[in-house]
């Protein structure tokens, strides 16, 4: 017994004495992410993909030559627990950097967190703009990277119609109201954008579109005011639903009658990941706007997606699904900020925050999956923008690239609005 005893102490000192020298060899690096609620569908899979991506690097190395720790906590679809949990990945976990949120209303939540503890964020999802702290790198899609340049796409396809639908929270809400300064610039005339508006009390609009909240399932009187509206052809849907309320939404549509052809829907929050919890096959057709795809054909995309999907099946965390995985656009833009990140902290020397913002600030280079992008002064990220088609397997074919789009954060109020052409005078006989 105090043979026992006595090398139970032993044990004990020694894993009393390991921190030292494992934090001599280690970074601690946060992940911080909803693994459960209904933002579950999305995020779990960022989670798998920074694990990917840590243990790639620590593989080659680690980062000057420690390596990555992760610490790993769920924001649990609950936006103030994110500002919780930022709270103890800074002050108690002390991580040098942290990946993570989805939702604009999480990063929200979290950012005057990580200004206030002096900490550094990267946000790899697409987002509304209007907002650039010193202590974020947005490598997110920003409204010109997506948003317009779908809006683009579907008037070169003829389209004069244009429903606005999204979740009740801030990224829909004002992507579509640069979205409508947006459409009146290019002549659509505000009859032809449904969804509904909001005036204040001097007539100014305030809010433009239709909005359900997080987990809303019943869209049956939705669809049928959208086919109302599509009736007299020409005309699609701009998605900006978030989450697993896509799901019920696009079994309604398919239920209407309503199809790619009739009225496409384009979807900003709806990537392959989503496509797993959707009839992809009734959804043949529609359409996405990001700055990644799976079917990209590169050497890089090639090898990024052999390993990861590798990885899935060799790993030993707890909780990682292993069938019918795919990749997206939210996953490489997170892949890619841990390599920026890297990248930043070797330039600089250090992992202090502020030598690793300024290194960013001044342009750093990494050739991801979905091309080249590029850290910009603003801390977003220029890089290539992708439409594509969903296909019956649900991934999508490639319809139209635009290469090495700058992120521009602050677009609200700079559409003009343009008068409608009108119609040719008919000749006198």
């Amino acid at each position: 017994m105090k043979r026992r005893y006595f090398s139970c102490l032993l044990t004990a000192a020694a894993v009393a004495a390991a921190p030292s020298a494992t934090a001599q060899e280690t970074v601690k690096v946060g992940v911080l992410h909803s693994l459960s609620g209904t933002m579950a569908i999305s995020e779990t899979s960022l989670r798998d993909v920074l694990l990917f991506t840590f243990d790639e690097i620590n593989k080659a190395g680690g980062v000057m030559g420690k390596m990555i720790e992760p610490v790993v906590v769920d924001g649990a679809s609950n936006w103030p627990l994110f500002a919780e949990k930022a709270k103890q990945l800074l002050e108690q976990d002390k991580v040098a950097v942290t990946f993570g949120c989805w939702t604009s209303v999480s990063r929200k939540s979290v950012l005057p967190v990580f200004e206030e503890k002096g900490g550094l964020l990267f946000y790899p999802v697409q987002y509304e703009g209007e907002e650039m702290s010193p202590n974020i790198i947005y490598t997110a899609e920003a409204v010109n990277q997506q948003a317009t340049p779908a809006v683009d796409y579907m008037l070169a396809q003829g389209k004069k119609k244009f429903y606005l639908i999204g979740s009740d929270y801030v990224y829909p809400q004002t992507t579509n109201l640069v979205l409508l300064e947006y459409l009146l610039s290019k002549g659509v005339p505000l009859e032809n954008i449904g969804g509904g508006f909001k005036k204040d009390d001097a007539g100014k609009i305030i809010s433009a579109g239709k909005y359900t909240p997080f987990g809303h399932t019943d869209y049956q009187q939705i669809i049928a005011e959208i086919k109302q509206f599509t009736a007299g052809g020409k005309a699609c849907v701009i998605n900006t639903l978030n989450g697993d309320t896509n799901v019920p939404f696009f079994k309604e549509y398919a239920a209407a009658g309503l199809t790619s052809e009739t009225c496409p829907v384009v979807s900003f929050s709806i990537s392959e990941d989503e496509f797993r919890g959707l009839p992809a096959k009734q959804l043949v057709g529609q359409l996405g706007c990001w700055t990644y795809f799976q079917s990209i054909k590169s050497p890089e995309n090639k090898k990024f997606t052999d390993a990861f999907f590798k990885w899935v099946q060799t790993t030993e965390v707890p909780g990682i699904v292993k069938e019918g995985r795919v990749t997206c656009s939210p996953m490489v833009l997170s892949y890619n900020g841990v390599y920026l990140w890297k990248k930043a902290v070797e330039k600089a020397g250090s992992f202090d925050v502020p030598g690793v913002v300024a290194a960013l600030e001044g342009g750093i280079e990494f050739i991801g999956p979905g091309g080249k992008v590029v850290s910009q002064k603003n801390h977003h990220v220029t890089k290539n923008v992708y439409i594509g088609e969903t296909r019956a397997d649900g991934q999508f074919k490639i319809l139209k690239e635009f290469k090495q789009v700058y992120g521009e954060p602050f677009l609200k109020g700079t559409f003009k609005a343009k008068a409608p052409a009108k119609a040719p005078a008919k000749a006198k006989k």
